[in-house]
């Protein structure tokens, strides 16, 4: 009830079920927006948690379609984002396969934005993790300095433009923007309770093979 995102999303919710019938995520996944809100109406704890340690709140693609549509003013990809947080705070998101994913998010995303200032960069597009991208992605990947370099002079050089290497000093700042926004930690409580559930699991702690565990793991129970 604390976070700006549920009192912002959560008004006056009628259980209409619009927010379903234009989600994305409700088309192809078992998951359904309006039992969510309806769950976190309720204010039962037990439920609440059942939430919190779930897939479900997983499923969201947080493009806010619910957000214009909802006839009272509502944002159920708001409360959504409340619950994950609040999954991620208690360490209840190692509970899910969905869930066990934060790990692999923040090191290959978050943990991309403090060491190169970009969320994703070409070279981060690894074609063994992404054998989808096919053999014209591998080319490009390895002639990444030539392709890259006809649309702008400072690929992953100084100066100014677009795939430029970002300096120092800015890296620093934006490490210190998470340090006071509590982005970092974040990031230390993803680590901390990803540990303790991979040794739960038989690993030796949240090693890079269990981070590829939840990188690929995908049991394809989802879909409704």
């Amino acid at each position: 009830m604390e976070d700006v995102r549920l009192r912002e999303g959560l008004k006056s919710c009628m259980n209409c079920g619009v927010c379903t019938g234009v989600c994305p995520a409700a088309e192809f996944y078992n998951y359904d927006p309006r039992q969510i809100v309806n769950i976190v109406q309720t204010r039962d704890d037990d439920a609440i948690e059942e939430l919190l340690k779930s897939d479900t709140i997983w499923f969201c693609g947080e493009c806010m379609s619910c957000r214009p549509r909802c006839p009272r003013g509502n944002t159920p990809g708001y409360v959504i984002q409340a619950l994950r947080t609040l999954s991620q705070k208690l360490g209840f998101f190692v509970e899910s396969e969905k869930g066990r994913q934060q790990l692999a998010l923040k090191r290959i995303i978050g943990e991309n934005i403090l060491r190169t200032g970009y969320c994703l960069v070409p070279r981060l597009v690894d074609p063994a993790l992404h054998p989808e991208q096919g053999t014209v992605w591998r080319w490009i990947y390895d002639n990444d300095e030539e392709v890259y370099g006809k649309f702008t002079p400072v690929y992953n050089r100084n100066g100014a433009g677009a795939l430029r290497r970002i300096d120092d000093e800015s890296l620093d700042e934006i490490r210190r923007i998470f340090d006071v926004s509590g982005g970092t930690e974040m990031f230390d409580t993803i680590e901390r309770h990803s540990d303790r559930k991979a040794r739960e699991m038989g690993y030796d702690g949240a090693t890079q093979e269990y981070m590829m565990e939840t990188y690929t793991r995908n049991s394809d129970n989802e879909h409704d």
